[in-house]
């Protein structure tokens, strides 16, 4: 994506698209970082983690604030996924930065 927004196929619209709720939950509670936004050059990207599994029931979907709450969450169910994305509070770019398992079938 990034590839095509640096030789104009796509434009920053299109490119900077986070939904209002990701924005929020990176200004209010995601992880400040030290890396610079590739579309807008800012630094004010943010990491913000969500948690999905089906032993979750209320907390499926759920934006994690701390690391506590992760690890709770980890010894509560037998496998949850945390997908941590990337977004620029400044201008909407997102990215999913990486994911991984948790929970007690993952303890170790």
């Amino acid at each position: 994506m990034l590839r095509d927004f640096r030789r104009g196929a796509l434009t920053r619209l299109d490119v900077c698209d986070a939904h209002p709720e990701l924005v929020r939950a990176g200004r209010h509670i995601g992880e400040k970082t030290d890396r610079t936004c590739p579309i807008c050059e800012h630094r004010a990207v943010r990491m913000v983690s969500y948690v999905y599994g089906d032993g979750l029931k209320a907390a499926n979907g759920r934006c994690i604030a701390t690391p506590v709450e992760l690890a709770r969450l980890g010894e509560s169910v037998d496998e949850l996924t945390c997908y941590v994305v990337e977004v620029c509070v400044d201008c909407g770019w997102n990215h999913l930065d990486h994911h991984y398992l948790l929970g007690r079938r993952h303890a170790g």
